[in-house]
């Protein structure tokens, strides 16, 4: 279990409910597992739910509102990775391009 917070453990270290944790699995922003009845975040999980916490008590963002955050974050950096790829393809035809017009 040394992989893993329970949410009892999450709810007392960061002051929130146990309810907003609840929340956040059933919005599909967190997944958990279940054992002995208990559930837990696994450490990996531990800096979005970081996140959703900071931003829903601190900047006092919804539920809504963090999931459509969450989603546009994600498709942000899809499109950042698409583009870094396309960039790296342009760069490399480019150098080819140019080092044809030179045989030329």
């Amino acid at each position: 279990m040394a992989n893993k917070i329970s949410r009892e453990e999450l709810a007392q270290l960061y002051n929130i409910e146990i309810r907003f944790f609840d929340d956040l699995e059933e919005y599909g922003l967190l997944h958990t597992e279940i054992e002995n009845n208990t559930k837990y975040l696994l450490y990996e999980e531990l800096p979005l739910f970081e996140k959703f916490a900071n931003w829903h008590y601190d900047l006092d963002i919804n539920l809504q509102g963090l999931e459509v955050i969450h989603q546009m974050l994600q498709k942000m950096d899809f499109l950042l990775a698409e583009n870094r790829k396309l960039m790296h393809r342009f760069s490399a035809f480019s150098e080819s391009f140019e080092d044809y017009e030179e045989e030329e």
